[in-house]
């Protein structure tokens, strides 16, 4: 269930022990006994709680949960106690999964209402932790279930409604309080329903989610927002026009025409900036001639994550507004091996006319990204641009699968951005754009090749970008780990993330 589905979201005055729902759930810190709501909670329930957590070994850290039946001492039908761990290092994007594992518990036990009461972290973070406790519900009830034939799967589910408790005795809230929620539950609705867009465009099978469906579902997208969001879809021969020989070279071997998408929002005021994000597209990489083994092959339906990702979170800006012309652009291909694809030892023409030489067919989304950002650069003019790109296992093997690698040399752009991940609780890590490293791009026959030595992989594949983004501000951002994982935690499933959806939205919509 995604945020567009069943489970309506909101405020629920009163006292969180008088809620009546199916299940009320709080957060603990540290030892449950001196938690004042779980001091309440047992003392209603005649010592039951403090019985249950010893029996259980509960000691409220990251991850447990406890669900104790009322048997009517309370209006709630079960409680259910989170662990939060250490309160000090508890942050306002932990309560995601927090959420989600209430969610999930609700479900589980065919809940179809539950409370929820708000931790008290201190400090003007109610709204906050709202808006992301928001994305968690929706986050961690996503399923993408549309390929599974039993009747398990296509059963809705119990849980219907979800309601924030945030006083203990229920004290009453301001108009502006009131205001601050209702605005706090819309934002984490729309931010969600985009991260899990994302997610099913990546978790489609690429015979599902070609180029030209990218380009359909940007369209949709721009329709549902008609007046402030615009697109353009660029086929091969518009793309030539223009020059972009490296992009159409990576998809010259697929029978799926490549395409070449331009979303634009304009906010109805005069504005404060332009900026641009662009997302890789490749929707399914084969390696090309340098072609990758079958086991590396078979989630290379995930190599377009950093385009799903970009058009998905245009969505959710149109939603909210910003005060910014915001584009995206992604250039979309297949890579695949035929009688036209491009071969080893090619030297192909950039957009901006750099020739590069090809040493690695498999080393193509900075082909297409070079492209996409000359594109930017002079089409568009923007004042920052960042791309988003599942580009290299190398920075997987530096960071692990979790975390994406940041490239820059715009310092305040750059901490700007940092600033952002750590609110939305993205992982990000920034890597040294070393100038050094620029020597294992050299060619003898061209400007520059396409890949560099074994070492430092990450970093020559963001020079290369480099080459192309000139003296415009820009940020690469490398998603090759995060954007899809084979372990799941409560807020993220198996499968496509959606990662930087929220950092994009953030970004974008927060001044």
């Amino acid at each position: 269930m995604d945020a567009k589905g069943a489970i309506q979201v909101s405020h629920l005055p009163g006292p969180a022990l008088q809620a009546t729902v199916d299940l009320v759930a709080f957060v603990v810190f540290g030892d449950p006994t001196r938690d004042a709501v779980f001091k309440a909670v047992d003392q209603a329930l005649d010592g039951v709680l403090t019985d249950v957590c010893r029996s259980e070994n509960f000691e409220a850290k990251t991850g447990q949960s406890l669900t104790v039946h009322t048997h009517g001492r309370l209006p709630a039908r079960r409680v259910l106690i989170v662990g939060g761990g250490s309160r000090a290092e508890f942050t306002n994007p932990n309560i995601r999964d927090v959420a989600a594992t209430v969610a999930q518990a609700a479900i589980k036990a065919g809940a179809v209402s539950v409370g929820m009461l708000l931790p008290n972290l201190g400090g003007n973070r109610e709204a906050l932790l709202v808006q992301m406790a928001v994305e968690g519900i929706y986050l961690g009830t996503y399923k993408f279930g549309r390929y599974l034939t039993g009747d398990d799967h296509k059963r809705p589910t119990s849980l219907k409604s979800f309601g924030f408790l945030t006083d203990l005795k229920g004290k009453k809230h301001s108009a502006a309080q009131t205001k601050s929620y209702a605005s706090a539950i819309a934002r984490g609705t729309a931010i969600a329903a985009a991260i899990n867009h994302a997610r099913d465009l990546i978790n489609e099978p690429a015979a599902v989610i070609t180029p030209a469906a990218l380009a359909a579902d940007a369209q949709a997208i721009a329709k549902k927002h008609k007046g402030s969001l615009t697109v353009t879809v660029l086929d091969p021969k518009k793309c030539a026009e223009l020059g972009m020989g490296m992009f159409l070279a990576v998809g010259q071997g697929s029978d799926q025409e490549a395409r070449f998408i331009h979303m634009t929002y304009k906010p109805a005021k005069k504005p404060k900036k332009r900026i641009c994000f662009i997302g890789k597209g490749v929707t399914f990489d084969s390696g090309g001639y340098s072609l990758k083994p079958s086991q590396s092959m078979e989630d290379m339906k995930v190599d377009m994550s950093g385009a799903a990702a970009v058009i998905s979170a245009m969505d959710a800006i149109a939603t909210l507004g910003s005060d910014y012309e915001v584009h995206a652009v992604t250039a979309c291909c297949e890579n695949l091996v035929s009688g036209r694809a491009y071969k080893l030892g090619d030297v192909l023409t950039s957009m901006d006319g750099t020739t590069v030489e090809i040493n690695n067919t498999d080393a193509e989304g900075r082909l297409t990204l070079g492209d996409a950002i000359t594109y930017t650069r002079t089409k568009i003019q923007p004042d920052e641009m960042f791309d988003f790109a599942t580009l290299t296992g190398a920075c997987m093997v530096a960071l692990g699968p979790y975390t994406a690698g940041v490239m820059s040399d715009h310092e305040q752009l750059v901490r700007s951005w940092m600033n952002v991940a750590e609110r939305t609780g993205e992982d990000m890590w920034r890597l040294p754009l070393n100038m050094r490293l620029r020597e294992q791009l050299k060619s003898p026959i061209a400007d520059m090749r396409n890949t560099g030595d074994r070492f430092g992989g990450a970093i020559t594949a963001g020079l290369f970008l480099k080459t192309f983004a000139k003296d415009t501000p820009w940020v690469h951002v490398d998603i090759a780990g995060p954007a899809s994982l084979s372990s799941t935690r409560p807020s993220q499933p198996k499968g496509g993330t959606g990662f930087a959806v929220a950092s994009i939205v953030e970004y974008a919509t927060r001044h």
